[in-house]
This record gives structure tokens, sequence and C-alpha cells, in this order.
């Protein structure tokens, strides 16, 4: 049988270096040694070159063999027990018994292949209640600090202690996984490094991927040879086993050399996992080969644990007091009163409205207004702000501490103000409350040049070699803003939207109730016009038709014919005025009726009418046909006023070729005035033969003073049908009419059912 190794010999070149397949190599370190057992049958597929090395038996006599026959029933019993009993990744480690040696062992699967990575065990190790004791010291130490910077340099004494590692550093990650070395405790005779900022190069994207999935990374010689892992057979050529969560597995030989340019020999990476992300690692550096029993290893990994389990706790108790203070600053603005848009003025010169998110600067934009206190831009350039995140952010909120990044014409500005935060206060225009702080100028400490991490020179592709401090001045950045900070900003911007409105509300009540009084002092001023229109008016037309009447009954043999004549349209034109006073007068009292509704019974009503029209329409030779018309709310003498007026315009408007014929009728149930209107009503129809009129003029008719014919072909003051409509609108009703010339006309009229 032929075996292959399974080495990845391109695991790094220039096209793939930012992307390089790390976790594939083929090969591991060789501390320890591999086998790859199929799932199902438990037969050896891989297996490490150095396996000899530790049990005495070539990889070339264990490949295509079952793990049983190699190693006995007993052992293949206890590694299914331990596989059963959910062993991924568990710090429970699985102690064998292989060819006579004792080996404690990490077992994983990988897409089908039992992973067995086996490691001496330590015949002299560290006693279990040492390490206990350790960290029982440790978790005395958290309870002694406060802050999570704190936690972290102990824990990177703690971690020292039990690993004896000559540097370990708290490595934490920003938003962009450049890291910090964040805390860190290390020989008296190292230089430090707390404080130092790495690229996020340093570290890529696949790197951290394998740090979220395999939380301990060892190193034990940087100068190790990798041990080349081999398959059962020569058709595997392109056969890759997936060592992710491999604890042995071979390192990138760029990070080997970047470890080489650091002078480093051994490592021991621990990962931070904050809501299951990445926040940062303990890093341990030892400056010669050094190999940590796998007990040791968890008692360290333990610490991680320790720090990921109270970074929300910390950073609680560090924000704490600036949400305290925030809280109180955002009370003691909330009861500022908002009494006109003059107290934007006064409202921003409040220093609590600073405080509420240790701003240096604000501004409130409203109605077009600018006002502001503190550092903050010119009055231009706030609107400018203003206009663009309204824009930018569709008036909603927005906040940066790097203004320049998102309104690079900002650029020239950016030292006075550097950061905002911004809530829109009206979804319709640029009224907004921008708070802002001023540039905070600071040098970054960096390990060597970031913009060189990966360089390719004659040798081919390497890490820097260049750790000497770099230093980097930011610009045009603000402190960051902090949670708390920017939850007190949005509480009171939208209590600020609701003071706002209710200022606006409170503005339009002024401006209605002032319509109200004009509107109240103008009907009054009407009323009085009225009075003297329907009163006093009377008394001099009334004269007028007495001394017509006179003179036409005792002087007609006196006056010329031609006088006659225009005494008649004297007297004439003082009727027709005193018609149209009256009908005014009953316009008016109908439009100010307020009568309470009571329960009317039409058919009464009806006789009433036609006890009063009585002569009328026995001049006219009219017949008024009623029949049962139903009981409904309303006001009696108004009802009373509009079915007189209906009948009156019906004979008035009779046509001269027959006698005038009115029905009046209801309609046997209740009716919806339109699909639409839920309400139903009593129906009446008003229908004559008279003269009808146009269809076009079935709306217009009802408008006061609107005659379709001449004063000389009908009289009248074009009042009676407004009349009736003001009627029906005082009862919340409706009237409607429909026509033909020469046929007649029709009238209906909804009175609503209550």
């Amino acid at each position: 049988m032929e075996f292959k190794d399974i080495v990845n010999r391109d695991i790094v070149n220039l096209e793939n270096c930012e992307q390089e397949p790390i976790h594939i190599p083929g090969s591991i370190q060789p501390h320890g040694f591999l086998l790859g057992l199929n799932e199902t049958t438990l037969t050896v597929d891989f297996c490490s070159e150095n396996s000899k090395d530790y049990i005495n038996l070539a990889h070339s006599e264990i490949l295509g063999e079952n793990f049983q026959e190699l190693f006995g029933e007993s052992v293949k019993n206890q590694l299914i027990d331990y596989i059963n009993d959910g062993f991924m990744l568990s710090s429970k480690l699985m102690e064998l018994n292989l060819a006579g040696k004792n080996f404690l062992c990490t077992v994983h699967k990988s897409e089908g292949v039992i992973i067995l990575e086996a490691e001496l065990k330590d015949p002299f190790p560290q006693e279990t209640s040492q390490l206990y004791d350790q960290t029982s010291q440790f978790l005395n130490y958290m309870h002694d600090t406060h802050t999570l910077k704190e936690l972290c340099q102990l824990v990177a004494k703690g971690t020292r202690q039990i690993t004896g590692y000559d540097r370990v550093m708290i490595y934490r990650f920003d938003k962009d996984y450049n890291g910090e070395v964040y805390a860190e405790d290390c020989r008296e005779d190292l230089e430090p490094f707390l404080g130092l900022h790495y690229p996020h190069t340093d570290i890529p994207a696949q790197a951290r991927q394998l740090y979220k999935k395999n939380l301990l990374r060892l190193i034990t010689d940087v100068d190790y040879t990798p041990v080349p892992i081999y398959a059962k057979d020569s058709s595997n050529d392109n056969k890759n086993l997936d060592l992710s969560l491999s604890i042995l597995r071979s390192t990138s030989p760029i990070h080997v050399q970047y470890l080489h340019n650091m002078g480093v020999g051994a490592t021991l990476t621990i990962s931070l996992i904050h809501k299951k992300e990445l926040w940062g690692l303990i890093a341990c550096h030892h400056y010669s080969p050094k190999n940590l029993s796998p007990e040791t290893r968890l008692a360290a990994q333990l610490q991680g644990h320790f720090i990921t389990s109270q970074i929300d706790l910390r950073q609680s108790n560090e924000e704490y007091e600036i949400d305290r203070k925030t809280k109180q600053a955002l009370n003691a603005v909330n009861r500022f009163s908002l009494e006109s848009p003059d107290s934007f003025k006064d409202l921003v010169k409040c220093d609590d409205i600073l405080k509420l998110c240790n701003a240096s600067g604000v501004s409130i934009v409203f109605n077009g207004a600018v006002h502001k206190c503190g550092l903050t831009p010119s009055d231009d350039q706030v609107q400018n702000i203003a206009n663009y995140f309204a824009t930018y952010t569709n008036n909603s909120s927005f906040s940066t501490n790097k203004l320049i990044d998102v309104f690079p014409e900002y650029g020239d500005n950016c030292k006075e103000t550097s950061g905002v935060i911004y809530h829109s206060l009206n979804v319709d225009n640029n009224d907004c409350i921008i708070w802002y702080r001023p540039e905070t100028r600071m040098e970054v400490n960096w390990a060597g040049d970031p913009a060189k991490s990966i360089i390719k020179d004659k040798k081919g592709l390497s890490p820097r070699n260049s750790f000497e401090l770099w230093k980097e001045v930011v610009k045009c950045t603000a402190k960051p803003w902090l949670e708390p900070e920017l939850m007190s900003a949005a509480a009171y911007s939208y209590s600020l939207q609701k003071h706002i409105n209710l200022l606006l509300i409170s503005q339009e009540e002024e401006k209605y109730r002032k319509l109200s009084e004009l509107l109240k002092e103008t009907n009054s001023e009407l009323e009085n016009i009225n009075w003297i229109s329907t009163h006093d008016l009377q008394e001099p037309l009334r004269k007028i038709q007495l001394i017509s009447s006179r003179l036409l009954i005792k002087e007609e043999e006196n006056i010329p014919e031609s006088v006659q004549t225009a005494i008649v349209k004297m007297s004439a034109s003082a009727n027709r005025m005193q018609t149209l006073l009256t009908d005014i007068l009953k316009y008016t009292r109908v439009k100010n009726a307020d009568g309470s509704f009571e329960d009317v019974d039409l058919n009464t009503v009806m006789e009433s009418v036609k006890e009063e029209l009585e002569e009328t329409i026995s001049e006219s030779n009219a017949e008024v046909i009623v029949n049962k018309l139903p009981e409904i709310q309303g006001i009696p003498f108004l009802l009373k006023q509009l079915f007189s007026n209906l009948i009156a315009n019906s004979i008035k408007y009779s046509s001269v070729e027959r006698a005038p014929e009115i029905k009046i009728t209801a309609s046997s149930k209740p009716q919806h005035h339109k699909p639409s209107d839920p309400t139903l009503y009593h129906v009446i129809q008003i229908e004559d033969n008279g003269i009808g009129f146009e269809e076009q003029f079935a709306e217009s008719i009802f408008n006061i003073f609107t005659r379709l014919h001449s004063n000389s072909e009908y009289k009248g003051s074009g009042v009676g049908l407004a009349l009736c409509k003001k009627i029906m609108q005082n009862h919340k009703g409706y009237i409607e009419a429909v026509g033909k010339p020469n046929e007649g006309a029709s009238v209906l009229i909804y009175f609503p059912i209550n």
C-alpha cells in the first residue's frame, strides 16, 4: 500500500495571503501525534509521521488499520464512551494508554473524521491543589477590583503565575480589529508593550475566525519542524483535513516568521469571546521554547472565562457613574418649560443640556432659526449640517465621533466640532437638535508602521520585521460617545419633540382663539346690521307703501299718468324689498337656531301648513296630496317653515298649461343617503308637475339669492330654497332636487333616524 502526505505546500502565496488557508496545513507541531479515524468504522485514515516517536508504530503500520486492532478493545470502548458523553473540546481531557504509554488526549470531529491528538502525560504534573489555589487567589483578586482594566491586569498577572511565561498580555480589539495591549505582566528585564497598538493585519480575518472556533492555541517552539500528516492511500492527492479545532495544528509560516521577528520562542493564545464576537486575546510569549501540560493550559484558559464573564459587569460599573450623571442632567433639563419659540434661547443656555451627553456645545434649529451655546459651528454651518443630516438620515438620528467620515465637506472646521449627535425634531423640515464635541488630537503608539504588515522582497513574502515605536497623530476625531450619553441624548430629543408639539398646539389654539373672537365680533356686527336691515328699514318701506297708496287713491285725478306709473313701480319695489328683508330675517334665525329636538309628527305639521296656505292653494287651484308621513326628531317651527316653503315654491313655479299638483310621500322603509354612509334616513319626496328646471341647476338652486328666472316672470327673493337647505343642515339631514323642464320637479329630504 502506498502512502502520501497531505501537506499544503502552497499554503501561502502573494495571491492568497489575505485568505491564507491556515485551517488545512496538512501538518502538525511535534509535541504530540495525530490520528484521523473514520467516524463509522474507526479505521485510521490519517496519521502524523511522528507516531513512531511516541508509540513505536510508524504511520505506514497504522494507516488503514482498525483502532481496536491497534490498541485493544478496552481502549476503543474508552474512546467511544468519551465520544458518547459529549466530548467537543471538553475541559475533561481523555487519558489513554496507547502502546504502554500514558497520553492525555483531546478529541473532536471534522467532516466525518474523528481527530485524536495525543500528548505524553507529564510524569510530574503540577498538583491540582496548586492550580486550584492559584485560581482561588485570582477569584479573591477579582473582588478587589472595580474596573475592567484593573481586572485584566490581575488576569495577566495570574495567568503568568500559572503558566510561567515571560510575558502575558491582554490584547483588546477595536471595532476595526486593530489591537491594543490593554494589560500586561512581564519579566522586569523586558521592555513593556503596554499601550502599544497593533494593526488588524497582524491577525488577519481567517485567523480571527479560527480564534472564535478554537479558544486555545499553543506553539511550543517557533523553530519546530512541521510534522506531515499522511493519508492511507495515494488516491487522496487533493484530500484536506480541516484542523480548525486542532490543538497541534501547524502554524502559518507567515506567523512563525512574525514571531521570529519579535524574538519570541513559544506562545500560548487564549480567545476572549464576548457576545459571540472576538473581544480580545490573552497572548502569552516566552523567549525560549516552552510547553505546558494540558491541565495547565486548561487552568490558563479558565482565566479567559473569568474575563469574558466579567466584561459586561465591569463595563457596566464604569458606565454607571456616567449614566447616573447624564440621567440627573436629563431630569433637570426636562423640567424646563417651552412657552414660546423665544424659550429656545434660554433652553440652550442651560448647563444640563450639555451635561446630559457630556457635549461641548449644542444647537437647536427650529422654524429656520438657530439657537446655540457652547463650542459650536457658525449659524450657517449649523444650517448646512442640519440640511445634510436631514437628507442623510431621512429625518431620523445619527451619531459619530468623526464627522468628516460622513460629511467630508466639513473637513476645514473639524477642529472645533469633530463629533456630533444629531436628532431630527420634524419629519417635514430641518428642525433638529445637535450636540457637538471638539477634536481630541492624540498620539497612537503602534508597534511598527501599521501600513507595512506583509512585505514582499527577493526572499518572497514575509511579515514586517520592524517593531520600533511608530507614532500616529489622530486628527479630526472626537472622544467617542458612550452608550449612556447616546441614550440620554435620544431620550431628551424625544421629550423635546413632545414639548415642541405641545408648543405648536398651544400656538394653534391661540390663533384659533383669536380667530374665534374676531368671528364672534364680526357676527355681532352682522347681527346689528341684520337687525337694522330687518327692523329699522321696515318702517321707511311701510311709509313708502302707505304714501304711494294714498296718492293713487286721493290724488289720482290731479296726477299725470306718467307720474302714476312711476308711483306704482316705486310701490312694487318697496314690496319686493320688504319681502326680501323678511326672508333674510327667516334665514338668519334658522342659521342660529339652537332649539332642542323633540318628537314631531310630520302629519300634524302638514295639516298646519295646509291651513296656513289654504288661500294660496285655493287661488292657484292646486291639489296637495299628502300620504302618511313618519314621526321624526326635529324642531317644530323649522319643519313647518320647511314644508311651507317647498309647497309654496311648487305653487309659485307651476305651469300655466295645467293645474298644480303636489304629492308628498314617504319611503316605505329607511334608506342610506349614500352607500358609504352607515346612517339610515326617513326619505320624504315632494313632487310637482310645474315648470321644472335643467339638471345642471340641481345644486345651485339651493344657494342663497340664486334665481333661475327673472323677477318679472316669478316673484321671490331667492332665499326660500336656501332656507330649506339650512333647516335640513340644522337637522343633520340632506335635501336634493331633480327636475325636467316643462315636466316638473321632485325634492327629496332625508331625516336621520336616531
